[in-house]
């Protein structure tokens, strides 16, 4: 219980950090004022159109990393395993940039449509060629990352021969930045994410399962294939999801997991709920780190959390040298 509050105090200080801090700082007081209703006009403009909106972004965003995180490292039984690092996050992201560079002014719906198409072709890709008579961590991340190359090589194909304006702006986006935020992708992120959220927070029970390995959670009568299956699509899902509203942030959905058991222990009920909390205080620590370190200048919030999960990424590897 200890650990949800002060992440969810972390969460808090840093929320209104985010909207307090910027270009144009703004008292608490008046942040205060503005929410009632009574606020000067150019506070309510920044506060209600510019920050607001990006800090709730950050932390459905955040979440979303943090669970499909959780969700990678108990089905795949692999802690290395995470959406960014197994190229889910970057089929997602392919099919993405190919309707921002294909459609103009793409409807913030489409985007999650493309991204999901994306990320579910990918987690298959992974499972079909990773199995021989099961799976193991090694083929798994092998595969991933080789898929993670490929989806790479497609991003640079179509930003080499995209409209250049188009694929400037679509660059940005992939460095994982939140700087575009507003109230129409807020809505349909939290809408998108709604079901397979909950859906996965109820079958807590069947995640703890299938992490025993399917041998044991066939003796104790779980179906895993479907189970596996369900549990991939809604990390889809939720993955694609995140990249479609902010770009590749990557290594949250390795980091974020990786706390929660540290302070919460092993039990699914708590570590997605704390790899939730943990993901939306780290995008939200990047995104306010990104626009503080180089103002008046936005760094990518993907940036700052690709130079801290990049070591942690490498430590990991190094720990488990001789398990892989």
């Amino acid at each position: 219980m200890m650990a949800f509050v002060v992440l969810a105090a972390s969460i808090a200080a840093l929320f209104g950090a985010s909207v307090a801090i910027g270009d144009e700082p703004i008292a608490i007081a008046e942040i205060a004022r503005v929410l009632l209703g009574e606020g000067d006009p150019v506070a309510s403009f920044i506060v209600e159109e510019v920050r607001l909106p990006r800090a709730i972004l950050a932390v459905l965003v955040g979440a979303a990393l943090g669970t499909g995180g959780a969700i990678a490292q108990a089905v795949m039984r692999n802690p290395l395993a995470e959406p960014g690092i197994l190229g889910i996050n970057g089929g997602a992201a392919l099919a993405a940039l190919i309707v921002i560079v294909e459609i103009e002014s793409p409807p913030a719906r489409l985007l999650p449509l493309a991204a999901f198409a994306g990320a579910l072709i990918t987690a298959a890709a992974i499972y079909a060629l990773a199995w021989n008579d099961g799976t193991s961590s090694l083929r798994i991340i092998l595969v991933g990352l080789g898929l993670n190359a490929l989806a790479g090589a497609g991003v640079g194909f179509i930003s080499a021969f995209g409209d250049v304006t188009t694929v400037q702006q679509a660059q940005v986006w992939l460095a994982g930045s939140l700087y575009r935020a507003d109230w129409e992708t807020v809505r349909v992120l939290a809408v998108w994410l709604v079901l397979p959220v909950v859906g996965v927070l109820l079958a807590a029970r069947e995640l703890d399962v299938l992490t025993l390995g399917a041998d044991a959670a066939r003796a104790l009568g779980q179906r895993v294939e479907p189970t596996s299956a369900a549990m991939i699509l809604a990390m889809a899902l939720i993955s694609a999801a995140a990249v479609a509203a902010a770009g590749l942030i990557g290594f949250v959905g390795l980091i974020a997991p990786h706390l929660a058991r540290r302070i919460g222990g092993r039990r699914s009920r708590h570590v997605l709920p704390l790899a939730a909390l943990s993901g939306a205080a780290l995008v939200l620590a990047a995104d306010l780190v990104g626009r503080l370190a180089l103002s008046p200048a936005n760094l990518p919030a993907g940036i700052v959390t690709t130079l801290i999960g990049a070591p942690f990424f490498a430590l990991l590897l190094w720990r488990r040298r001789d398990a892989v």
